[in-house]
């Protein structure tokens, strides 16, 4: 038989079909079968279809490439193909593991699951309105600053910012805290006092990442930063896509009281990152030598509990940047309330904030093919393309740092690949990791302290070596575009 890729089918593709098998729908080989479900490929359809018609109209019946009999056949088959494959699709979505679309989402809720919204995104303006005050010469902005509207809507900054008396004025992209389409913030949209709830117009004050600012504002005795909100957010109404909800279907759990069940609902609450749910005293005691050595109901599985002991598990949480743990509106409120129904009666979570490890990346980039402006090494890497590619190129790093696990190394190699995967980034030279704050063992107790603007206060990994992670620490990217130098 022809590859399925072949329509030419030749005399001996024909008397290899079995008498019975032209009589038939079908044979063992396709359709559902223990390896899934095969389509028939095209030319088996034809070549069976050929065979049934020299059998029944005689071996002399002209099937050459230009007989009206043989176009015939042809396009039979090919309806026949697109039946199959539609059966496929049909069988494919049945199960979370191949379904698509639509199917998908019936499925993730029968599990109970419906498909997540996406977080609106857009931009706002923050302004530098007041003189600094002295001894302060720049405000910084970090990724993740939570801002608030009128309404109590909850916004938080998605790249980092420094604005200062040179420049005073930048547009900073922002992404809603909470997904749903109604959370497209419209800053003109009035409501009836004629006030605009959507619109973004504070900071929120229990935002320890701006403790700095409020400083600042406290020294300088009025507000030093405008924020302008003038156009709408959006991409709310957006869901998941199936990659990502596959992956959370396929970790539901299918009963309550369990590991899994647990680290779902606080995998979808605002404000997670990654979840591990650690249950060191449940299960089957593996580590007793008796285990596999005696019959069930025979012996216990596991030594009795102390009932002097109050049992427990732990929830290790990863917060994203935006989040803030403390609080009545905080992280940490929000998964007990989610964990409340779902934990065994008595059972209490001992929940977790993981420890952050800022990790940055400085490396000396090679470009070509890039639309970039000539002249010195300065005014290549302050204008405004230049700009652009290092966005682009801290959005992959900050993909890949942000898809990393608890206790996960940061791998240079990852890093490498990350950056030549951009399109005109044609080597990396001299990549350095930068870790804050740094391994306790490359502290020198014996130096002199330095200031917090020394470079001291981070810990350089030299080329080649990568960033090991304790089981309790969670790598958050640091970006900042002075790092990366284009040669």
């Amino acid at each position: 038989m022809t590859d399925s890729t072949n329509t030419r089918i030749d005399t001996a593709d024909i008397l290899a079909i079995d008498a019975a098998v032209s009589r038939s729908s079908g044979s063992a080989q396709f359709g559902i079968t223990q390896d899934g479900f095969i389509a028939k490929p095209f030319a088996r359809l034809l070549a069976e279809k050929l065979a049934l018609a020299r059998e029944l109209f005689g071996n002399d019946l002209d099937l050459s490439s230009g007989s009206a009999i043989r176009k015939l056949l042809e396009v039979s088959a090919l309806e026949d193909a697109r039946t199959w494959a539609a059966l496929t699709s049909m069988y494919d979505n049945n199960f979370v593991s191949t379904a698509t679309g639509e199917a998908l989402s019936c499925l993730g809720e029968e599990l109970g699951i419906g498909r997540p919204f996406l977080e609106a995104k857009g931009k706002i303006r923050l302004t530098l309105v007041e003189t600094l005050p002295d001894g302060i010469t720049q405000l910084s902005i970090p990724r993740g600053a939570r801002l608030l509207t009128l309404g109590g809507h909850h916004v938080a900054t998605n790249e980092s910012v420094v604005i200062s008396a040179a420049n005073p004025e930048r547009d900073v992209a922002v992404v809603a805290f909470y997904p749903g389409s109604e959370h497209n913030l419209n800053p003109s949209r009035a409501a009836a006092d004629s006030t605009f709830p959507e619109k973004i117009d504070r900071w929120h004050r229990n935002d320890p990442m701006l403790n700095s600012l409020f400083e600042a504002e406290q020294l300088a005795g009025t507000p030093l930063i405008q924020i302008s909100h003038t156009i709408s957010l959006s991409g709310g109404e957006l869901q998941w896509d199936d990659n990502r909800y596959r992956q959370l279907l396929l970790q539901a759990p299918r009963s309550l009281w369990t590991v899994e069940a647990i680290q779902t609902a606080v995998s979808l609450i605002p404000g997670v990152r990654q979840v591990q749910v650690r249950d060191s005293l449940g299960g089957i005691d593996l580590s007793q030598a008796i285990f596999g050595t005696f019959n069930f109901m025979d012996r216990l599985f596991s030594s009795e509990r102390d009932l002097a002991k109050p049992y427990s598990f732990t929830v290790l949480v990863g917060p994203t940047p935006a989040a803030i743990w403390d609080g009545p509106d905080g992280l940490e409120i929000a998964i007990q309330s989610a964990i409340e129904d779902l934990r065994p009666i008595s059972i209490f979570p001992k929940i977790i904030k993981a420890v952050e490890v800022g990790i940055g990346v400085k490396a000396q980039l090679v470009v070509r093919g890039l639309p970039l402006p000539t002249g010195s090494r300065d005014v290549i890497n302050n204008s405004t393309s230049a700009g652009a590619l290092k966005q682009r190129l801290i959005a992959r790093l900050q993909g890949y740092i942000d898809s990393l696990s608890f206790g996960e190394p940061v791998r240079a190699s990852e890093i490498i690949w990350a950056l030549m995967s951009e399109p005109g980034i044609v080597d990396v030279v001299d990549l350095k990791l930068l870790r804050f704050p740094p391994n306790f063992d490359s502290i020198n107790l014996q130096a002199t302290p330095v200031s917090s603007s020394s470079s001291d206060r981070y810990q350089v990994f030299e080329q080649g070596k990568n960033i090991s992670l304790q089981s309790t620490e969670i790598p958050i990217f640091v970006d900042d575009p002075a790092q990366l130098v284009i040669l």
